[in-house]
């Protein structure tokens, strides 16, 4: 088997076309917090606390500085805590529903191993040999 028949056959087994799937749809899923977050639930807790912008706080550490003659340009040094404050609500929300999803599937997985097997039809069949033998 050459490379390249080998790459399609591990390519094209369900696990890896899950995966792909799966992070497709959780890169989607984390867009949709993101804005969540940013458009929907800081602004009102911003408003609430007297208009502030979460996304804008910082503790500035050293000015920016413009270049001058001669003096190079210096970038500001701040440490952003609402960007961190904003990532952390984000976090929040995707583990909380992903805590939903794994829920619900474990819950799917009790459920069916609770349920009883089905007998199957070769054992049935030697069940009923076995019981027309004794009489």
């Amino acid at each position: 088997m050459n490379l390249v028949s080998e790459f399609k056959a591990f390519a094209m087994r369900g696990n890896v076309i899950d995966l792909a799937i799966g992070v497709v749809i959780g890169a989607a899923f984390g867009k949709i917090v993101t804005v969540l977050v940013d458009k929907v639930i800081m602004p009102p807790i911003g408003f609430a606390m007297g208009g502030i912008d979460f996304s804008q706080k910082k503790i500035i550490l050293q000015d920016a500085l413009a270049a001058s003659a001669d003096v190079a340009a210096k970038a500001e040094v701040a440490i952003a805590y609402g960007e961190f404050l904003n990532t952390l609500i984000q976090f929040s929300i995707i583990a909380f529903a992903l805590f939903l999803v794994i829920k619900a599937m474990n819950s799917v997985v009790k459920k069916e191993a609770a349920a009883p097997a089905a007998t199957p039809d070769d054992i049935v069949l030697l069940t009923e040999i076995r019981d027309l033998l004794k009489k």
